[in-house]
């Protein structure tokens, strides 16, 4: 629990003493809703009627307790010190409580169908979103769907299409048919690992899928201000691609339009490669840097003409906030609004509201007040690691600001931006990358000097020179603004490419297991926040706090660095099975279960692709029938993956005791108990499955279990 600011004096019973914590309490708001939201994502099995009532029960008994206490300290039967840390405690305990309510809520909020089945068939809907996918194909995101033969009961809210033909695309809001194949969206490729069918669900995704065939479009937007609305962002994302060109073009127009559909693969490839790729998303960065340019250009004018008598004295400040904040929902609105996006400008919003309320607009408070109004909108931003990334970041940056106040006023004056510019990029690193490392098993070893050589240039040529075009398109006269962006777009993609092309610029990790992250979490915050300021920061409670943060910090580094990885790791579907070797995994095929292997392969910190991870030497035996022995604390395994027709006829002949067989099909062999078969009806039902060799046998484990389940599961 965090200590009052400005410490506490020591009253004698039935005398209140001094205390002011309201400082020092709101940014820990965000923290206990944290707790309650992540401790409902981590419960194995969905609440039920029980879970909720007991919240409400902890709700009302939190709220009476700092009035039954206040009570009895007022009539001198209770210390008043006891009073206010019961106080503290019941005020952490609510909001936690509130937390998981607000999880638990925004859940069932969302519910709608989750295709059980695959489906091939003509399918109708509204389009309300495109985008492109990671392999370069376009995608469609629809509503109102409707799927022949399949009862509305039955038919997901929402279906994601990716088109597999080049093809001329609708605009959000129009009604379209094709035939596309359809299915559930898939789970972890491994237990543990990532869940796309949570973020699916909170998405109200119900079914994912391809199509080969042309979109045609059956009705145009009944909303005209949607169609309005797209053809300005489509009509200035094209200007920008045409007039600066290439994939400068294209990641110009994603920085102001938000349409991404430009960007080539590889674009985003050796971005991410550079620790870049968070410019090409809007971000914080994005609302931040045209937030500040707008207030500082109106300000600036304010005071021009405030000198030269055109206006009378006035909290010029105010007013440039103000149209900051305009310019910023405009931003909002011009680039579609996506949930990154959405999360920035109430970021942005709440410190340009403290500027106009008198209040500091960067400071701890602010972001706190912004991180909880996201948690309460949507708690499910918790698990992203967009959020977990930017708000680290942010506060991070805000604790960085008062030490170099200090350390700046005996620095050369030449010299304090270019040390201020290394400082953020050094500090917003450090506390993002073991966040993106324990996400994506990935660590840009280069990032940092990237970020150095174009963040600058984001925020003096591309932001500004975006806003300029935007302001002259009217009249004609965007050209100069778009060729200043273009140059600061051309320098970005080039200082992304020699950074990537460098060797080692990447170093892949093992996957972190799920207690790390919200270990890191606690820790970080127990640590650094655990003093707010005041006379009392050297108590024995601070004391044990902070130990308490680095020793969570400390079991989080040593679980990550002592986690085993399976020995033995099979796809959901049955077409992919990797074995764990002293020279690296190796997938018993070079081809199929790519998504799977490719995933293992990545989490494993093995920069090999499927391909060349099959050549190393385990398996044996024709395509249709895999065979590999393993030799572990003395006993021998043997392990077979059958795919194809003939799978029956090799199962017969070769289950026998200790052995493991994987099948893509379904099995009726005579072999039963003698061998451990996980053929496509067991898969169908516990998902993928990780095996792990030890010295009693065989331990595995599956994505899912008969006896629990989500909602998403």
């Amino acid at each position: 629990m965090p200590a009052p600011a400005g410490g506490t004096q020591r009253a004698s019973i039935g005398q209140r003493p001094s205390i002011n914590i309201r400082a020092g309490l709101l940014p820990w708001v965000p923290f206990w809703l944290s707790l309650g939201i992540g401790g409902w994502f981590l419960l194995p099995n969905e609440p039920g009627s029980g879970f909720y009532a007991s919240l409400s029960l902890i709700g009302g008994f939190c709220v009476l307790l700092p009035v039954w206490t206040a009570r009895l300290a007022e009539d001198g039967r209770f210390d008043w010190i006891w009073a206010d840390r019961l106080r503290l405690a019941a005020f952490a305990l609510l909001l936690t409580a509130l937390g998981a309510g607000l999880a638990g809520g925004r859940a069932h909020m969302v519910a709608a169908p989750v295709l059980g089945f695959r489906y091939y068939g003509p399918i109708e809907g509204r389009v309300i979103g495109i985008d492109r996918s990671s392999r370069d194909r376009m995608r469609l995101l629809l509503d109102q769907v409707g799927l022949h033969g399949v009862a509305p009961s039955r038919t997901p809210e929402r279906v994601r299409i990716s088109l597999l033909t080049p093809q001329d695309l609708p605009v959000p809001g129009q009604r379209v048919m094709l035939t596309a194949h359809l299915g559930p969206p898939s789970g972890p490729s491994e237990p543990g690992g990532f869940d796309f069918r949570r973020m699916a669900w909170f998405g109200r995704l119900g079914a994912v899928g391809y199509a080969r065939t042309p979109v045609m479009t059956v009705e145009q937007p009944a909303d005209r201000s949607t169609l309005v609305l797209h053809r300005i962002r489509m009509s200035l994302s094209e200007a920008m691609r045409e007039r600066i060109g290439g994939q400068s073009g294209a990641v110009s127009a994603a920085l102001m339009t938000g349409d991404r559909s430009g960007i080539a693969e590889h674009t985003n490839q050796i971005m991410r490669d550079s620790n870049l790729y968070h410019i090409v998303s809007i971000s914080g960065l994005h609302m931040s840097m045209l937030a500040g340019f707008i207030y500082a250009a109106l300000r600036l004018c304010g005071v021009v003409m405030q000198g030269l008598g055109g206006i009378r004295a006035g909290p010029t400040h105010k007013f440039a906030a103000a149209g900051a904040l305009c310019a910023s929902a405009m931003y909002l609105w011009l680039s579609g609004g996506g949930v990154a996006t959405e999360r920035s400008f109430i970021m942005v919003a709440i410190m340009l509201l403290a500027i106009m309320v008198d209040r500091r607009a960067v400071s701890l408070r602010t972001v706190a007040v912004a991180a909880s109004i996201v948690l309460v909108l949507g708690p499910e931003a918790l698990t992203e690691p967009g959020f977990q990334m930017s708000f680290a970041a942010t506060v991070a940056l805000i604790l960085m600001h008062e030490p170099w106040l200090k350390l700046s006023g005996h620095l050369p004056s030449w010299s304090r931006p270019v040390l201020m510019l290394f400082a953020s990029s050094f500090v917003a690193g450090m506390v993002t990358a073991p966040i993106a490392a324990a996400h994506f098993g990935r660590m840009t070893q280069y990032g940092l000097l990237a970020n150095m050589l174009v963040v600058p240039v984001v925020g003096t040529l591309v932001m500004p020179g975006g806003v300029f075009a935007a302001l002259l398109a009217p009249i004609g006269l965007a050209q100069p603004a778009l060729w200043v962006m273009g140059l600061g777009t051309d320098w970005m993609l080039a200082v992304a490419k020699w950074i990537s092309d460098l060797d080692s610029a990447v170093t892949l990790f093992p996957t972190a297991p799920r207690a790390v992250l919200p270990l890191m979490a606690i820790g970080a915050m127990l640590v650094l926040l655990g003093a707010p300021s005041g006379a009392g920061n050297r108590t024995a409670s601070l004391i044990f706090r902070r130990g308490l943060g680095a020793a969570l910090l400390a079991a989080a580094a040593l679980l990550w660095l002592n986690t085993k990885r399976p020995d033995i790791l099979i796809s959901a579907q049955g077409d992919a099975v990797a074995v764990l070797t002293p020279a690296g995994r190796a997938p018993s095929k070079p081809r199929g279960g790519n998504f799977a292997v490719e995933n293992w392969l990545k989490s494993d910190g093995d920069i090999a692709d499927q391909a060349i991870a099959a050549e190393r030497v385990l398996w044996q035996g024709a395509a249709a029938n895999r065979r590999a022995e393993l030799n572990h604390a003395g006993i021998r395994y043997r392990i077979g993956h059958l795919t194809g027709k003939a799978v029956e006829q090799e199962a017969d002949t070769y289950c026998n005791d200790g052995d493991i067989l994987v099948a893509n099909r379904l099995l009726n062999t005579s072999a039963e108990n003698k061998c451990l078969i996980l053929d496509k009806e067991y898969l169908e039902k516990h998902g993928a499955v990780a095996i792990f060799l030890t010295e009693y046998g065989l331990k595995t484990v599956s994505v899912d279990t008969p006896d629990s389940g989500r909602f998403w599961r």
